[in-house]
C-alpha cells in the first residue's frame, strides 16, 4: 500500500537531484538525494515499487532535461502540444529505469542478506550504463555529474569513469539508509546474517577515505610535460540565423574578426564552433577559398566545423556533420565526421519503418555517420575532436585517448536550448571526460558555454552564454600517456552489471508471497 508520506518522500527524492546538477549546482544534495526514495520503497509490493521509482523519475527528469521542449517546439517546426508529449513521453522513458532499480532494490533487499549500500549502486550504476547505450543512448542526468566541482572525489574517475562516482553516493545513500532501518532490517533477520550491514560499512568507509586521498594525491601531479595556447572563438550566431543565406557575410566576418583579435596573443590553435561557417566547405569553391586565405593570413592553426559532402547516392548528396583542421598556409590537414549523431536533430532512427516521423520532425538533418575515430595530428599536440554530443558518451570520447589523442577538442552549437540549463548541464559532462582520460578539454560553443578544462577537471575560463567572446589560455599537455580508464574502459562499470546478474540470478524465486 502506498501512503501519503510515501509519495512525499518520493517527490522531495527528485527535487533534490534536480537540485544537484546544474543551473542550481547544489551537489552536495545529492549525497542524500535518494534516500527518501529508498524509505518509501522499503517492504512495497513490485507494483508499489515501480511506481514510485517511476514518480521520482519524472521529477528527477522533467526538472534536468524539460529543456529538449526548446528545439522540439521552436526549431523542430512542432505543435506545441506535440512538443510537450514528446518531452513527457522521454522523461517517461528515462523514468523507466529509475521504476526498474526500485523493483529490483526491493526485491532483492528482501531476499538477500546483502545491506542496501551495496545493491543501491550495483544496481544504479548497472541501470546507468544501459541508458548510456541503449537505444542510441541517452545519458543525460547521470547522478556522477552532478559532482563536476567537487574536485577531490572526481579523480577516481580516471579509474572507474564517472559510473564510480555515482557509485560512491548512492553507497552512501544505501548506507544512510541501512543506518535508520538497520534496527528493523535486524528483528527480521537471523543473528549470523546480521554481519554483512557492518562488514559494508566499515568498507564504505575505506573506500570514501581512499577515495579522497587518491584524489589529493592526483591533483598535486604534474600531467603535463609542455604547454601550448589555445583560443576559441564563440561567435553567438542566432539559431534562425545560421543558415539563412542573408547573414551569412556578416557571419563570416564575424569569425574572421574574433580572430584577428585572438591571433594578437599568439595561440598555436584557434577554435571556431560546429557548423560555424554558413556553407558547405569545399562544395562551395569561393567561399571555401575566401577561408583557407583568410587562415594563410593568421599563420595559425585553425579548427571549425562545417557540413561537408561525402559523395552522392542516388542522385542525392550524402552529407556530414565534420570538423577540420587547417594548417597555417591554408591547407585541410585532418576532417573527422561525426559518429554518434543526434536523433531526430541529425537523423531520423527507423525512418524506412515509420516515414510519418520525417514530416513531423521538419527540421531534422539527414546526416551520414562518421566511421573513423580521426587522430589530428599537428607538430605540438594530437587532437581528438568531438562534435557537440558525442563529449557526453565516455566510451567513444575514450578511443580518441586510446588511439594517442592528448588535446580533447569539443566543437558544438548549444543555441537551439535557449537559456535553460542545456548547456551548463553540457559542459559540466566534459569535465569528466577530462578527468577520465587525463587529457585537457577546449570547447567552443556557439552561444556558450565555451571555455578550457585542464587533466584534472579544473575550470581555468569559461564564458557566459548569449554573448560574443574570444577566449585564450595556456594548457598543460601530456605525452601520451593514457589512463587506466583510457586503457581498460569501463571495468568497474562491467563489475556492477555482473554483480546485478549474479543477485537477481540467486534470488529467482517466484515473486508469490512478496508483499
Amino acid at each position: 500500500m502506498i501512503r501519503r508520506i510515501d509519495i512525499i518522500l518520493t517527490i522531495v527524492s527528485g527535487i533534490l537531484l534536480v537540485l544537484s546538477f546544474p543551473p542550481f549546482e547544489l551537489y552536495l544534495c545529492s549525497w542524500i538525494a535518494l534516500l527518501p526514495l529508498l524509505i518509501s520503497l522499503y517492504g512495497k509490493s513490485p507494483k508499489a515499487s515501480f511506481f514510485l521509482g517511476l514518480l521520482n523519475g519524472l521529477v528527477y527528469f522533467s526538472g534536468t532535461i524539460f529543456w529538449v521542449f526548446n528545439p522540439l517546439y521552436f526549431y523542430g517546426g512542432i505543435p506545441l502540444i506535440l512538443s510537450i508529449i514528446l518531452v513527457i513521453a522521454l522523461c517517461v522513458y528515462l523514468s523507466l529505469y529509475v521504476g526498474v532499480f526500485s523493483i529490483l532494490f526491493n526485491y532483492l533487499l528482501i531476499r538477500s542478506r546483502f545491506p542496501a549500500l551495496f545493491l543501491a549502486p550495483i544496481l544504479w550504476v548497472t541501470l546507468e550504463f544501459l541508458r548510456t547505450y541503449a537505444f542510441t543512448g541517452f545519458p543525460w542526468s547521470i547522478l556522477g555529474y552532478s559532482q563536476y566541482k567537487f574536485l577531490i572525489l572526481i579523480q577516481i574517475a580516471d579509474i572507474t569513469g564517472i559510473y564510480g562516482i555515482s557509485f560512491l553516493i548512492m553507497a552512501v545513500n544505501g548506507a544512510l539508509f541501512d543506518i535508520l532501518i538497520l534496527p528493523k532490517r535486524q528483528r527480521e533477520m537471523p543473528l549470523l546474517e546480521r554481519w554483512p550491514m557492518f562488514l559494508g560499512l566499515a568498507l564504505l568507509c575505506i573506500g570514501i577515505v581512499i577515495s579522497f586521498s587518491y584524489g589529493i594525491w592526483r591533483l598535486g601531479i604534474n600531467d603535463g610535460n609542455h604547454t601550448i595556447r589555445v583560443s576559441v572563438i564563440q561567435g553567438n550566431i542566432e539559431q534562425d540565423r545560421k543558415w539563412d543565406v542573408r547573414f551569412q557575410r556578416e557571419i563570416i566576418e564575424t569569425y574572421k574578426g574574433l580572430s584577428k583579435e585572438a591571433a594578437l596573443k599568439s595561440p598555436f590553435l584557434i577554435v571556431w564552433p560546429e557548423t560555424a561557417v554558413p556553407f558547405v566547405f569545399g562544395h562551395d569553391k569561393d567561399l571555401t577559398q575566401e577561408v583557407t586565405e583568410f587562415q594563410k593570413t593568421l599563420g595559425i592553426h585553425l579548427i571549425f566545423g562545417s557540413v561537408t559532402i561525402k559523395g552522392a547516392k542516388d542522385n542525392e548528396y550524402k552529407l556530414a556533420n565534420s570538423s577540420i583542421l587547417l594548417s597555417p598556409d591554408g591547407r585541410v590537414l585532418s576532417t573527422y565526421d561525426k559518429i554518434h549523431l543526434v536523433p531526430y536533430g541529425e537523423y531520423v532512427p527507423l525512418e524506412r519503418f515509420f516515414p510519418f516521423v520525417k514530416k513531423l520532425v521538419v527540421a531534422a538533418g539527414d546526416f551520414s555517420p562518421g566511421k573513423e575515430y580521426v587522430v589530428m595530428e599537428t607538430p605540438f599536440v594530437r587532437i581528438g575532436n568531438l562534435i557537440c554530443y558525442e563529449i557526453i558518451f565516455p566510451g567513444l570520447v575514450r578511443k580518441f585517448a586510446e588511439r594517442g589523442a592528448n588535446l580533447f577538442v569539443t566543437i558544438t552549437n548549444d543555441a537551439w536550448f535557449g537559456r535553460w540549463g542545456a548547456p551548463y548541464q553540457h559542459f559540466s559532462m566534459a569535465v569528466l571526460r577530462a578527468v577520465e582520460n587525463r587529457v585537457p578539454v577546449v570547447r567552443a560553443a556557439n552561444t556558450g558555454v565555451s571555455g578550457f578544462i585542464d587533466a584534472k577537471g579544473r575550470i581555468k575560463k569559461k564564458s557566459d552564454i548569449f554573448m560574443r567572446s574570444v577566449l585564450t589560455e595556456d594548457l598543460s599537455v601530456g605525452a601520451f600517456k593514457k589512463s587506466f580508464y583510457s586503457r581498460y574502459g569501463d571495468i568497474f562499470t562491467f563489475f556492477c552489471i555482473i554483480s546485478s546478474i549474479i543477485l537477481v540470478a540467486n534470488n529467482i524465486p517466484p515473486l508469490r508471497g512478496w508483499r
